[in-house]
C-alpha cells in the first residue's frame, strides 16, 4: 500500500514538473499563445474580477517602478502568486527591453501581422477599469506619454526618433523579434502597444465594459476574422483600426501637452527640481517639433507590413534608388492573385507568390510593385519607398506603383483599401515617408492602362484618379 502511494505521489511529481517544463515551451510569443496565458491566470481564480488578473500580469512581469505605481496600485494586493512555468512565461512575453544585438523583448506577433509590446497595453488597460469618469487621464502617460517624453528630450536626428519596426523568427510559432535599424527609445511595437493601451483603456472605462473577461476583450480586439466585404463591414473596436482609432480618440495638443507632463513627473519623481514656465515653454517647443514627425509617421502613414515580415527573397542584383521626393503615383491591381486576401496568412501568401512570378517567370530583379494593398486592413511593402520599381513602363523613376490585390475588371477594390492608398499613401509619399515640409495633391485625371489578360502588371483600371503629388 505504502508503495501503491509513493508510485502515485512520483508519478504526480513527474507530471507537474513535465507541465511546468513544458508551458514556456508550447506557448510562443503569439497573441493567441499569450491570450491563452491570460486565460490560466483567470481559471487560478475563478470568478477574479479583471483589474485582479491584471494585476498579477503586472507583478509576474515587473512593471511596478515608481512612475507606474503613481498611477497603478502597488502589486502586492494581487492575491496569490502564479504557478512559476507561467509566471516565467507573461514576463518572458511583457517585460520589454531591447539587448544590443537589437532583440526587443517584451514584444509578441498578432493575428494581423503588427507587433505589440504588451506592457503599454495592459497598463493603459488597467488604468481603464480603474476609472470612474469615463476618460482616465493616466491612459496617455502610461501608454505613450512616457516613452515620448524620452524620445523628445533626446538631441538626435527626426530620422533617427522613432522605431523601427522589426521582423520575427518564425510567423507560425514566434520567438524572437529582431529590429530592422538601431532602436530610438520609442519602437514601432511600443507605439502599437501604446494606441492599443489607450483604445481598449478608454474602451473599459465605460461602466457596461468593466465586468468583461480579459481573455474576451484580447480577442475581440485581435483576433477577429475578416468576411465578405473585409474592413468595409468590421467592427469599428479591432486592432486593424488601430491608427485610425487612434487619430480619431487623441488630439496631437493632448499628446504633446501629456508628453510635457510625463516629463515632468519624471524628473519630480527622481528628486529633480520643478520647471518653472519658461523651462516648461521651451519643453513645448521642442516636443512639439518632435510630435509634427510622430503623428506623420504613426497617425498620417498607413498601416504596412514590411518585407521581411510576409517572407520576401532578396531582391536579384543591386536596387536603384528612387531620387526623392516622387511626382506621380500610379495604380493597378493584380488580377492575378484574382480574390481579395481578407488575413495576414493569405495576403503574405499572395506577395510571396506574386515575387516569385516576377522574378522567374518575368525575369525581374523583384516584385515589380512599390506597394500592395490587401483588403485585410493593411499595406505590404514591396520595393519600398526608396527602390525603383518596375510597375509602369517608362514611368517607374518618376513614381510609385501601387497594385491591389484582387481582380477589379468590373468592380472596384473595398472602400476602406482604397482609401488607405488615395489618401493616407499619399499622404505618406511626399519624401519617401518622412516628413518633408507640405505639399497638395495636383493633376487629378483619370487613369486607364492598357489591359493584357494574364498579366498582373498591366490591367485596366477605370474610374481612378492619378494622383501628382
Amino acid at each position: 500500500m505504502e508503495g501503491s502511494s509513493w508510485t502515485f505521489t512520483l508519478s504526480l511529481l513527474l507530471l507537474l514538473l513535465w507541465v511546468s517544463m513544458s508551458t514556456q515551451a508550447l506557448l510562443t510569443l503569439h497573441m493567441k499563445d499569450f491570450i491563452s496565458a491570460v486565460k490560466q491566470v483567470e481559471g487560478e481564480d475563478p470568478g477574479s474580477e479583471p483589474l485582479v488578473v491584471l494585476k498579477k500580469l503586472r507583478r509576474a512581469a515587473s512593471l511596478n517602478d515608481t512612475f507606474t505605481q503613481h498611477f497603478l496600485p502597488n502589486v502586492d494586493s494581487a492575491g496569490a502568486e502564479l504557478n512559476s512555468s507561467l509566471s516565467d512565461y507573461i514576463h518572458k512575453a511583457v517585460h520589454h527591453r531591447v539587448t544590443e544585438d537589437f532583440t526587443e523583448e517584451g514584444v509578441v506577433l498578432t493575428p494581423d501581422g503588427t507587433s505589440v509590446a504588451l506592457g503599454e497595453l495592459l497598463m493603459g488597460m488597467e488604468a481603464g477599469f480603474l476609472s470612474n469618469t469615463g476618460t482616465p487621464k493616466e491612459l496617455l502617460h502610461l501608454t505613450l506619454g512616457r516613452n515620448l517624453a524620452l524620445t523628445l528630450e533626446q538631441n538626435i536626428s527626426a530620422s533617427n526618433r522613432f522605431g523601427p519596426d522589426g521582423c520575427w523568427d518564425s510567423i507560425t510559432t514566434p520567438q524572437v523579434f529582431t529590429l530592422s535599424d538601431p532602436p530610438s527609445m520609442l519602437t514601432t511595437a511600443q507605439v502599437n502597444g501604446g494606441m492599443d493601451g489607450t483604445l481598449l483603456g478608454m474602451e473599459v472605462s465605460n461602466k457596461s465594459r468593466k465586468n468583461v473577461k480579459l481573455s474576451s476583450l484580447l480577442t475581440e480586439y485581435y483576433c477577429h476574422q475578416l468576411k465578405g466585404k473585409g474592413m468595409d463591414e468590421a467592427p469599428l473596436l479591432i486592432s486593424q483600426r488601430r491608427k485610425d482609432n487612434f487619430r480619431r480618440l487623441v488630439l496631437p495638443s493632448r499628446l504633446s501637452r501629456t508628453t510635457v507632463e510625463s516629463e515632468e513627473l519624471q524628473r519630480r519623481l527622481a528628486g529633480g527640481s520643478t520647471m518653472d514656465e519658461m523651462e516648461k515653454g521651451q519643453m513645448m517647443g521642442r516636443i512639439e517639433e518632435g510630435m509634427n514627425e510622430f503623428i506623420h509617421m504613426y497617425m498620417d502613414c498607413p498601416p504596412i507590413i514590411p518585407r521581411c515580415q510576409w517572407g520576401a527573397k532578396p531582391y536579384k542584383g543591386t536596387p536603384t534608388n528612387l531620387s526623392l521626393p516622387l511626382n506621380f503615383l500610379y495604380i493597378h491591381h493584380t488580377y492575378i492573385p484574382g480574390q481579395p486576401c481578407l488575413t495576414f496568412e493569405q495576403c503574405s501568401a499572395n506577395m510571396r507568390s506574386m515575387q516569385r512570378f516576377h522574378q522567374e517567370e518575368r525575369g525581374w530583379d523583384d516584385i515589380g510593385y512599390s506597394f500592395v494593398a490587401g483588403s485585410d486592413g493593411f499595406l505590404y511593402e514591396g520595393r519600398g519607398w526608396l527602390w525603383r520599381g518596375a510597375h509602369t513602363l517608362g514611368q517607374n523613376s518618376r513614381g510609385y506603383g501601387v497594385s491591389f490585390i484582387g481582380d477589379y475588371t468590373s468592380q472596384l477594390p473595398s472602400q476602406h483599401a482604397m482609401g488607405l492608398v488615395r489618401h493616407q499613401l499619399t499622404s505618406c509619399a511626399v519624401g519617401g515617408g518622412r516628413l518633408v515640409g507640405n505639399f497638395t495633391l495636383q493633376g487629378h485625371r483619370q487613369v486607364v492602362a492598357t489591359a493584357c489578360p494574364g498579366n498582373a502588371l498591366y490591367s485596366e483600371i477605370t474610374g481612378w484618379e492619378h494622383f501628382g503629388v
